[in-house]
């Protein structure tokens, strides 16, 4: 059984929904199953901490996590064209999965949430290509064969899954943000079992 880690960092839902979908795409693959996790928020006070469990959600990851998968998908709200801090400060604690080369040779893809269409999503993703191409990872986006790729008005690019929230984050997912998320947990999962054989 492939094990596909979906990786996410979610303030108001909207990505831990791209990675909902993301799962379902690898859960329809036959001999792949997915691993949802997050990661806590982090604090600008010193003495803040987050509790052990979340209240709500996946369960925070682990290196564990990160070093056994089979594939990984990660996911962070855009912030200023840019990933999350808390998704960057969990990366940047991997040192020691890329010095003994534990990614190396596994597929990745990225996803993203941003409140308006042009607000960096683009940009978004390629900052979350960077360190899994220091680590080594095969990167996976969406093809144009996609058809939903050509179709939507929302989000979704060929860097990977993404969503358009709006003001207020009250636009839920459209059915080609849902139908491209599934597409690229589906293409992630089938490539770690062609690897693995």
């Amino acid at each position: 059984m492939a094990e596909i880690l979906v990786l996410y960092y979610s303030v108001h839902g909207s990505v831990r929904a791209l990675a909902q979908q993301i799962a379902r795409g690898v859960d329809s693959v036959p001999g792949a199953r997915a691993k949802l996790r997050t990661v806590p928020r982090v604090s600008t006070v010193c003495e803040a901490v987050e509790p052990a469990v979340p209240e709500q959600g996946a369960p925070y990851v682990t290196l564990d996590d990160l070093r056994h998968c089979d594939g990984l998908a990660l996911g962070s709200p855009t912030r200023f064209g840019n990933m999350a801090a808390p998704v960057k400060y969990f990366l940047d604690s991997s040192s020691a999965l890329w010095q003994n080369g534990a990614l190396v040779g596994k597929p990745a893809a990225v996803f993203t949430s941003s409140t308006t269409q042009h607000g960096g999503q683009e940009s978004t993703l390629l900052s979350m290509m960077l360190p899994l191409l220091h680590h080594g990872m095969l990167l996976l986006g969406l093809p144009f064969t996609e058809a939903a790729l050509s179709a939507t008005r929302d989000g979704g690019t060929p860097y990977g899954a993404s969503h358009v929230t709006g003001l207020g984050n009250q636009t839920a997912l459209s059915v080609h943000e849902q139908q491209l998320a599934q597409a690229l947990g589906r293409r992630l999962a089938e490539t770690a079992l062609k690897l693995g054989a």
